[in-house]
């Protein structure tokens, strides 16, 4: 995930640089999507002209991939949950001092979840090792 880097992880981060020319350390995989996290700045760059650098990877490592922006603290969290999770949506997001709450409303709660809630724990490591706080789906 974020915080620890395992081989396979450094692996996409290493193509990641030598097709966009870009450093990074975030790059985790959620919903068989790998995602890789790049200051707001350098998206552009990250995807290249008419997304040639998008395409390049995926044709590498025969994955979906997408680069989001990182947050820059909890106040921007909500940005960045709607950013993986995209293109399922949530009707609410609340951020307390040790928990993060998305009430999901009854159409997209079971994308939020997932098959025997795989997708509820790999958000949870993810908002973990962000944003050291708790994730919770209503």
């Amino acid at each position: 995930m974020v915080n620890t880097i395992d081989m396979q992880d450094l692996r996409h981060l290493n193509l990641f640089r030598k097709v966009t020319h870009l450093e990074t350390r975030y790059c985790f995989s959620y919903n068989e999507i790998l995602m890789f996290c790049v200051p707001r700045r350098d998206i552009s760059r990250g995807l290249g002209k008419n997304g040639e650098n998008l395409k390049k990877m995926s044709d590498i490592l025969r994955k979906r991939i997408r680069i989001i922006p990182i947050p820059n603290g909890i106040e921007e969290a909500k940005q960045f949950i709607q950013a993986v999770i995209a293109p399922v949506g949530f009707k609410d997001i609340e951020i307390t001092p040790n928990e993060i709450i998305v009430n999901a409303g009854s159409e997209n709660k079971a994308a939020l979840l997932g098959r025997n809630k795989r997708r509820l724990n790999e958000m949870k490591e993810i908002v973990k090792d962000f944003f050291k706080v708790d994730y919770r789906v209503i």
